[in-house]
């Protein structure tokens, strides 16, 4: 059953933006939405799957990737029960297979594995 719905993925031109969105999307994750922290992850072709940005449960502390610092902006919307990733000046290395994923509140993680649910991923393709 599928909980978390990713969107916003496309084809961009290098320099260009994107903005992604993941809802939750089934009611009892709804309703506890807002006491789970939040992820994106990206995976490349070949590649494994890497820690991108995490934003806390209230949406006051934010971590980011060193190789996306500065470029990708991680956020959220409790009312909306919504996190978002805003990517500015993309490269032809940002695409990615992107996924949204949220674990209990704890301090913010960057490993995949210790996730507990994942949407089914959003496509970004950059072309140079």
């Amino acid at each position: 059953q599928v909980q978390l719905v990713e969107s916003g993925g496309g084809l961009v031109q290098a320099g260009g933006s994107l903005r992604l969105s993941c809802a939750a999307s089934v009611r009892t994750f709804i309703r506890t939405f807002s006491s789970y922290d939040m992820a994106w992850f990206r995976q490349g072709p070949g590649k494994e799957r890497e820690f991108v940005a995490a934003v806390n449960s209230n949406g006051g502390k934010t971590l980011t990737a060193d190789s996306v610092k500065g470029r990708f902006t991680i956020s959220r919307d409790n009312a909306k029960n919504t996190v978002y990733l805003e990517m500015v000046s993309l490269k032809p290395e940002d695409t990615a297979v992107y996924y949204c994923a949220a674990v209990r509140a704890v301090a913010l993680i960057t490993a995949p594995g210790r996730y507990d649910y994942w949407g089914q991923g959003t496509q970004v393709t950059v072309s140079s």
